[in-house]
């Protein structure tokens, strides 16, 4: 029993280093490789310490409870808000880049909900977190998912994904993208949860009076120190 144990895990690493491989050669921008790698290495476990992290305060269990998603977005229309509003700025995000809002999805529990919730709000924590699309906004980005979900094989497989592409093909940029990782990790630690916030009750909010109420002063604004980082 344990030899066939052993050969399904072996076979499990196996799978998840293709998936990883195949992420690190693709190009930046190109996603379509990250649900495969999710569906292998995001074992029952790892959903489970997920779960009840997020479920360890109010904003998180209730969302979990409620499974509230964003529903239809339409970008023109909310376009057409107050340039300083949440959602004029997630809108001009979405358009600037080329991008449509994830299609409206259904969810049969709070495991589904989690990842839906996470994918549908993926540009707003773009927009919120002031964390561009460029390949340093990316790993900033992922970086501040790794200390808001908790713990997360995925998050920390992408930012590994990142970091490797950066020894691979971009080391020039070494230090742009570790100063990126460490400011996206501080940020991350400092700020309130985003998880399970209601932004499409939102829209018309100025986003500098969501940032300051979540306590997202930009890490980039910071001088980090050793004692921040490490703490």
């Amino acid at each position: 029993m344990s030899f066939i144990k052993n050969l399904k895990q072996k076979w499990q690493t196996l799978v998840i280093g293709y998936r990883f491989m195949q992420l690190v050669k693709a190009p930046y921008g190109d996603f379509s490789g990250i649900s495969r790698l999710s569906t292998i290495i995001s074992d029952p476990h790892s959903y489970k310490l997920v779960l009840e992290y997020l479920s360890s305060y109010p904003q998180g269990k209730t969302a979990l409870q409620e499974c509230h998603l964003l529903g239809k977005i339409d970008l023109q229309t909310l376009h057409l808000l107050p340039e300083n509003t949440l959602g004029y700025c997630y809108a001009d995000h979405m358009l600037k880049n080329g991008l449509t809002p994830p299609p409206v999805s259904k969810v049969v529990d709070e495991k589904s909900f989690a990842g839906v919730h996470l994918l549908e709000t993926h540009d707003i924590w773009h927009v919120i977190t002031d964390c561009d699309t460029t390949k340093a906004g990316e790993i900033q980005l992922e970086a501040f998912y790794v200390a808001q979900i908790y713990p997360s094989p995925l998050f920390l497989a992408l930012l590994a994904k990142n970091l490797l592409k950066t020894a691979i093909e971009d080391i020039e940029l070494t230090e742009q993208h570790m100063n990126a990782l460490a400011q996206g990790w501080v940020l991350g630690k400092q700020a309130k949860p985003l998880f399970g916030i209601k932004w499409n009750t939102l829209w018309e909010t100025p986003i500098q009076k969501l940032r300051l109420e979540l306590n997202l002063n930009h890490a980039a604004d910071q001088t980090l120190t050793a004692t921040q980082v490490y703490a």
